[in-house]
């Protein structure tokens, strides 16, 4: 709807944030309450004389003499009545209201009346220029040049979550070695077979499908807390970490498990696109069963997600590396990362957790177990 008129009362003070959609933020004034003029004072009731009136000092009689005209309603800034669109009118053409008589009720001044009136000079009220107020200093900040960038609402959301993530959800970690020899060379392979479709495998595409294979084989670790109950899901959906401008979203593979690695990529690709572009619908980003962050495009070589609530458990992934690796009892050099698992200890036990881990860990080192 849109109306005009005097706005007599602000409810929202400018500047807030997170105001719900509906809620008042100003009053716009009626017809009576705009034009109706201030309230005077009630005179205060006068005694009875009871003595002469004393004559004034002839002092005082001079003063009184010398006194000024009582001012005109419009010199002493009384409202003058008009509507909102003959206030403007007047205010683009020059003209002074106070001169101008209205034809509206109670005298109101309306569009009408300004056809004949002559521009004229509109007094203004002096006001003091002020200088503009220094930006207020922010509580603990170094006394070192810097810069305050107000927080997104995107960064809020991450640092609110987050925070309420490791105050009230008791995290645990489970830290594993993995050789990657054997998924590198399938990834190859599949790679060259996959060229003529357009299709290319990346080593996440392969560790998400690790991890929902996982889930699956360790169904206590695919649950959820939910204060009196705990959720047991029957499908594995992962929700990916990607970085994008100013934060972080975490788009989802639906029933990982039961889908091949090339429509993983595939699918992957599509939603890491448009997450980057801020094309995401809600159901694509929101709820999965566990997540996976990997961070060894980077050269991170271990780390520990934080849990991303409500889900009970997230997989971090390190660089994989040339070290040192006994296999077959003999030392020798091999592609190895280090995953860590992060669970919430209210709803998995750690040797739940321990046995998601080694399942992760067995899927990964044979990963043909993947493509039966």
């Amino acid at each position: 709807m849109v109306d005009e008129g005097t706005i007599s009362q602000i409810m929202i003070p400018e500047g807030s944030e997170g105001v719900k959609v509906g809620t008042v933020i100003a009053l716009i004034a009626g017809e009576d309450e705009a034009s109706a003029p201030p309230a005077k004072a009630k005179a205060a009731p006068v005694a009875k004389a009871t003595a002469p009136t004393p004559q004034p000092e002839p002092e005082v009689a001079k003063a009184v003499a010398a006194a000024p005209a009582p001012v005109t309603k419009a010199e002493a800034g009384e409202r003058v009545k008009a509507s909102p669109l003959a206030k403007r009118l007047a205010q683009a053409q020059g003209i002074d209201l106070a001169s101008v008589s209205g034809s509206g009720p109670n005298g109101r001044i309306v569009r009408a009346d300004l056809e004949g009136a002559k521009p004229g000079a509109v007094s203004q009220p002096a006001v003091a220029a002020k200088p503009a107020p220094a930006p207020a200093p922010v509580a603990g900040a170094p006394d070192i040049p810097h810069e305050a960038v107000k927080l997104s609402s995107m960064r809020k959301v991450i640092a609110r979550r987050l925070t309420e993530s490791k105050q009230q959800v008791p995290h645990i970690y489970l830290t594993v070695d993995i050789r990657l020899d054997a998924l590198l060379k399938l990834r190859g392979e599949l790679n060259a077979a996959l060229e003529s479709r357009g299709v290319k495998l990346s080593v996440n595409d392969m560790l998400i499908k690790a991890l929902a294979a996982a889930l699956i084989e360790v169904p206590s670790c695919n649950v959820q807390y939910a204060g009196d109950m705990l959720l047991k899901f029957a499908r594995a959906d992962i929700s990916v970490a990607v970085s994008i401008p100013g934060g972080l979203i975490t788009p989802i593979i639906a029933d990982a498990a039961n889908k091949s690695m090339s429509a993983i990529a595939l699918e992957m690709k599509d939603l890491a696109g448009r997450a980057k572009e801020g094309k995401l619908q809600p159901h694509e980003y929101q709820g999965g069963t566990a997540s996976l962050s990997n961070m060894g495009m980077y050269g991170i070589k271990q780390f520990e997600a934080v849990i991303n609530p409500p889900q009970a458990m997230i997989m971090a992934i390190g660089a994989g590396e040339k070290r040192p690796y006994v296999i077959d009892d003999s030392l020798q050099i091999a592609t190895v990362m280090s995953a860590t698992g992060s669970f919430d200890h209210r709803a998995i036990d750690g040797a739940d957790g321990a046995q998601l881990m080694q399942a992760f860990k067995r899927l990964v080192e044979k990963p043909l177990g993947m493509l039966a």
